[in-house]
C-alpha cells in the first residue's frame, strides 16, 4: 500500500479467504456488534439469546447445531426451499427443537438499535414481501472468497480466484507457490493449511538451491 517493492527469488501466496458478506444496509456497521462469522468464537456472547444463521450449506447447518448448545433459539434463513447440506446434517437440524427454518427468504436489511443488531429484515423471493426477524446476533455462512485480487493477472488462479498448485504447491509461474485456504482444494482446515505451508517452504528452498 505504501508503494514499496520487495525483490525475492520466491513468493508463497498464503493470503487465505475472506467471509462473503450479505451486502445489505446495516451490515458493515454491525460487524462485531451482533454480526459474527464464527460460532465457536462468539457463541458465548449470545447465551440464552436468539440468533439468526444465514445459509443452507454444511457450514451454516453445522454451526446452527453448535449454537443450540448456548443460545435460546436459532433461526436459519435460506434463499431456496431446500438445503444444500448433507442429509445427515439436515436431519440433525430438522430434529432440533431449538432451530426454526425460514425458506425462500433473502437478507434485506440489518435492524439496528443503539449501534447493535436488533434483528434482520428479510425479503420473500417469490412475493418480495418484507418481514422482520428479531434476534441479538446474525451469523452469515454464505461462503468465502480467496484474497487473490493482486494475483489475478498472473494466470495462476481458477475461475473463482483460487490459486492452482501441484503436489509441491507450485503454480505455473516459476518461483510462485500457494499455501492454505487460498488454494484450490477439497478440504480447507488448519491442518491442511499447515501441511501446504510446510511443503511450499521446502519446495521454495529447493528451487532457490537450484538457482
Amino acid at each position: 500500500r505504501d508503494g514499496r517493492e520487495i525483490q525475492a527469488y520466491t513468493v508463497i501466496i498464503a493470503s487465505g479467504t475472506v467471509e462473503r458478506l450479505m451486502n445489505i444496509p446495516g451490515e458493515q456497521e454491525t460487524i462485531g456488534k451482533g454480526i459474527s462469522f464464527c460460532a465457536v468464537c462468539d457463541s458465548a456472547f449470545y447465551k440464552n439469546k436468539d440468533v439468526i444463521v444465514i445459509g443452507g450449506g454444511n457450514s451454516a447447518l453445522e454451526e446452527s447445531v453448535y449454537l443450540t448448545r448456548v443460545v435460546n433459539k436459532v433461526t436459519i434463513v435460506i434463499r431456496r426451499d431446500v438445503f444444500r447440506a448433507d442429509e445427515s446434517v439436515q436431519k440433525k437440524v430438522l430434529e432440533n427443537d431449538k432451530i426454526d427454518v425460514i425458506r425462500n427468504k433473502l437478507p434485506h436489511e440489518v435492524l439496528i438499535d443503539n449501534g447493535r443488531v436488533l434483528g434482520l429484515a428479510v425479503k420473500d423471493t417469490k412475493t418480495n414481501e418484507i418481514t422482520d426477524i428479531y434476534a441479538s446476533g446474525i451469523f452469515p455462512y454464505i461462503g468465502n472468497d480467496p484474497v487473490t485480487g493482486f494475483a489475478k493477472n498472473l494466470g495462476i488462479t481458477d475461475e473463482n480466484g483460487y490459486i492452482i498448485v501441484d503436489d509441491k504447491m507450485r503454480t505455473k509461474v516459476n518461483g510462485i507457490y500457494g499455501a492454505g485456504d487460498v488454494c484450490k482444494k477439497f478440504l480447507r482446515q488448519i491442518v491442511t493449511a499447515v501441511n501446504d505451508g510446510a511443503v511450499a517452504v521446502q519446495a521454495a528452498g529447493k528451487y532457490i538451491e537450484q538457482l
